[in-house]
């Protein structure tokens, strides 16, 4: 189940907000203290163009990344996509930027696609899995510019690494076709839990995934504990043109 060869170039940079000198970002170890700079924190300590032009606020490009072999358009536009499927329960939120502005962008539809805890994606029919659409859903964004789903921590299947596949949609067009990953040492931990453990020996890890290597690192979740599962951030800077 290798995802399809496509061009894996990094064309976009990564979106990150760095406001003075804290940065929005995640390092393995360090993953559970860590709190993304969310766009309402960063507006009202004065983002947008002025704070752009004097250096105090930089936006970049999410890096742009393969769509895969397993996306499918039509998505319901829904915030839960388990569909009671089991799995560590994962809060997804994230934020997409005008890169060009630093401003929240309104209204973008978020589409989100992953395995679940077995490895397997829905809506594919030669994994036994045709007409069913757990895993899989859409969301606008809201006026902090920000989609928020309900969903359970991946799983593995051969070849990648533990990842969710992202894309971006403004007024009809693409702007963003990426992939979100976890930190090695915090899929470790999950997968000692059922049901993820029924599956041991995971073949791949973000060092050895020929599409982590390219851009990987810049597309890190920020993820802490919440109960008995985890809530994950990121902030995607798109380009509007």
């Amino acid at each position: 189940m290798n995802e399809r060869s496509k061009d894996t170039r990094l064309t976009r940079r990564q979106s990150l907000l760095r406001l003075g000198g804290l940065a929005a970002s995640v390092a393995g170890a360090g993953w559970a203290g860590k709190k993304l700079l969310d766009p309402t924190t960063a507006e009202a300590a004065g983002t947008g163009p002025a704070a752009v032009s004097s250096g105090l606020v930089t936006c970049v490009l999410t890096p742009e990344m393969t769509e895969g072999p397993y996306y499918v358009s039509g998505d319901r536009v829904r915030r839960n996509i388990t569909e009671g499927r089991p799995g560590a329960p994962l809060l997804l939120e994230l934020a997409v930027l005008d890169v060009s502005s630093c401003r929240p962008i309104r209204g973008a539809a978020v589409d989100i696609w992953h395995a679940d805890a077995g490895g397997l994606y829905s809506e594919e029919a030669q994994l036994g899995t045709g007409g069913q659409t757990f895993m899989r859903g859409i969301q606008r964004t809201d006026a902090k510019g920000v989609v928020t789903f309900r969903t359970v921590y991946p799983g593995w299947y051969t070849g990648r690494t533990v990842h969710i596949h992202v894309m971006v949609h403004l007024g009809g067009r693409n702007v963003h076709t990426g992939q979100l990953f976890f930190p090695d040492s915090l899929t470790d931990v999950v997968y000692k839990r059922a049901p993820y453990n029924r599956r041991p020996n995971r073949d791949t890890r973000n060092a050895t995934d020929s599409i982590f290597r390219n851009g990987g690192k810049r597309s890190l979740l920020a993820l802490h504990r919440s109960g008995s599962g985890y809530v994950g951030r990121m902030t995607m800077g798109v380009s509007r043109t």
